[in-house]
Parts: structure tokens; sequence; C-alpha cells
């Protein structure tokens, strides 16, 4: 990123409130690119769908093959539901109004609606670790792990248009380009990133991570935008860090250490913090059990701003930031329980008991015009 770039997005950040919008336009009917990606999702900024919704928090437990509902204004579990073997993520649908439980092993979605968050039939669909929807809305991305594919469904029905297989090995988490065009998405056993061409439904490269260029020393998690759009951080379990890649010329451009087993990364509701999850367990690498944290980064300057700690340990993995942008709710992957942090002090205010190994919990409603998927990537 060159300097004067820096520059002017931090002289834009001083001055408060909203970032302005560019004039690039993206295939969602004529839509403006913002300077913040995020700036249609800041804090209440709720859409028709999302206000008529109950506001709770699904947390899928994967070794339950459950969901537990957690009544965000008690902190208290309210029902917990079944679903199919190994639900993975709680997914917003892109026109926020269904949320899908991605049953990974079940081959099944499980439809929750919203309004009464009671949950609906299950849907057959292939191995469905993660879901994402194209930035116009016409289609879903199934993110089929184990059989290496991305599938293209249609984003109401989930009827197959087409799969697209994958050369790498643990494709989970994906972004998109500012302007929907590609998206980059992670591949956790290979230590490497693709490269989607959306509209072609195409891979068009392949990037290995580490230094080495062998994958040795990369085990890609979650993956999300810059609000300029301009760099992607990529949350990396094993080297303890974010990688930043140019999603453009699709390669790496920085790296910043955070904290043991980087996993999760989510935005602040004005796109000027990133939380990034710090899970502190890198099972795989048959590292010990270490002290769980959240690290805040700015993205703009690319610093560290503080790191919270798990008050005693834990293990802080997926989940996301409330409506208000006032409390962060990240599931405790090796604990059986949810942390609900005070997103501005870091304070830890809540340890919820859930089922075994919960993974991505969805707070909801959230603000934004339509999701891209994962457990809100809202914009």
């Amino acid at each position: 990123m060159s300097t004067p770039h820096v520059t002017l997005a931090l002289l834009v950040l001083s001055a408060g409130g909203p970032l302005p919008l560019a004039t690039a336009q993206t295939p969602r009917t004529g839509d403006s690119v913002p300077t913040n990606l995020y700036a249609a999702a800041g804090a209440g900024m709720l859409g028709p769908a999302a206000r008529r919704a109950a506001p709770l928090v699904y947390v899928p437990n994967s070794k339950d093959s459950s969901v537990s509902v957690i009544d965000p204004r008690t902190y208290r579990v309210v029902r917990t539901f079944a679903t199919g073997a190994l639900p993975q993520h709680v997914v917003p649908s892109y026109d926020l109004a269904t949320l899908w439980v991605a049953n990974n092993l079940g081959n099944t979605l499980t439809p929750i609606d919203p309004v009464t968050g009671r949950e609906g039939t299950r849907v057959p669909v292939d191995d469905p670790y993660n879901l994402y929807f194209t930035v116009d809305g016409r289609f879903a991305i199934v993110v089929a792990e184990r059989l290496r594919r991305l599938d293209f469904r249609d984003a109401h029905t989930m009827h197959l248009i087409e799969s697209v297989p994958v050369e790498c090995r643990g494709v989970d988490h994906m972004e998109f380009t500012a302007d929907g065009r590609y998206a980059l998405a992670t591949c956790e056993f290979s230590g490497q990133l693709l490269k989607l061409d959306v509209a072609a439904r195409k891979v068009v490269g392949y990037l290995m991570l580490d230094p080495d260029g062998l994958g040795a020393r990369a085990m890609p998690q979650d993956i999300r935008a810059s609000p300029d759009g301009r760099v992607f951080y990529v949350a990396d379990m094993m080297a303890n860090g974010v990688y930043l890649v140019d999603p453009d010329e699709f390669r790496r451009v920085g790296f910043v250490a955070t904290g043991k087993g980087t996993h999760g990364i989510y935005p602040s509701r004005d796109g000027r913090r990133m939380y990034i999850t710090n899970r502190g367990w890198n099972t795989t690498a048959g590292g010990r059990r270490g002290p769980g944290t959240v690290t805040v980064l700015d993205p703009i300057t690319q610093r560290i701003v503080v790191t919270w700690p798990v008050p005693g340990g834990g293990s802080p993995d997926m989940g996301n930031v409330t409506a208000d942008g006032r409390e962060l709710w990240l599931s405790g992957r090796y604990d059986g329980e949810v942390y609900v942090f005070d997103a501005g002090t870091g304070r830890l205010m809540h340890r919820i008991k859930v089922g075994r190994e919960p993974h991505g919990l969805c707070v909801w409603p959230q603000p934004g015009r339509y999701s891209l998927g994962h457990t809100g990537n809202m914009r």
C-alpha cells in the first residue's frame, strides 16, 4: 500500500462519520463501491428484513449436531435444537430472509426463520462446510471442503448450477473483491489461497502463503478485506498472525503477528478496527493449549492497537459484532462456551455455556444491505 494512499485514508478517518462513496460501479444493479466497504453496515443501519428479526444469537455445536439459541438481552440459552451432523456455521442469506446452518457431514442446510428463530426442513446439499453469496445475489457458493469443490447454487432454492473443482486442500473461507468480480478463498491444509473468477466460475490462480512457498508454515483460516478493499487480511493458525495480500496482483504484501492460533477476523461497525481471534491452540501442529486472545488491529495503518486476553484462558474462534457495535460475540471452540466482549474496552463481560465445539456463531440481526455469507460478511 503506497504512502499517499495511507495518508489520505487516515485523513478521511480522522474526519469521523461514514467514509464517502467512490464512483466505481459494481455488478449489483449499479451500486457504487464505497471507499469503506463496510459503510452500509454501520451501527444500527438495519435493513427492512433485519428489523423484523428477533434479536438472537445462534451457536452451532459441531460435536453435538445442534444449535444453541441465546437471548442477547439476558445472556442465557433459551433453547437448543437438532441439526444435521457437524454443523459448522450459521450463515445469513443474501436477502437476510433466512439463516442457514451448514451441516457439513449431514450434507444438508437447516433453514432458520429469523423472525421467529425457528428452524425449518433441512435442504439436501453436498458437503456444506461454509456458505457464501455472490455480490449480485444470484448465486450461493457452497464451500465443499471435503469434496474439493466450490458449488454454485441458486441462492434461494439451493439447486445446483455448477461445481467448480479446486486443486488445493481444505478450502474453507472466502472474501470478495470490492467489485465482486473475484473471490479469494483460503485452503487450510495446503497453505494456499485460490483466486476465483466469479462470473466465469473458474479458478484463475493459486498462491502459497508461507515465505518459502512450500505451504509448510501456513494454515490459512478466515479472510477479510480492508475497508478500501485494497488489502485482504488472512488469518493463519500456523503462522500465528495475519498475512496481507494484494487481491488484484494476488501476492503477499506483508504479515502482522497477532497471537497463537490466529483464526477469525471481524470488522468493527465503522470499519476502523478489525477484531482478530487467536484461538491459542493449534491441534493440527500438535501444539500445546495456550491462552486465547483477541487482537484489535487498525486496517489502515496495519498496526496492532491492543490485545485482549481471555481471563483464565479460552479458545476464541468465530462470531461477530452486535448491530450497535458495542459487543463482540465469539465461540469458545474447545471450551464449550461463548464469550461476550465489550468491543470498546475489551472487558470480557459474559461466558455462556453451550454444547461441544461451538464454531461459527451468528449474531442476528446485523446491519447491512445484503450478506455475502459466512457468519455475517455484511455490505
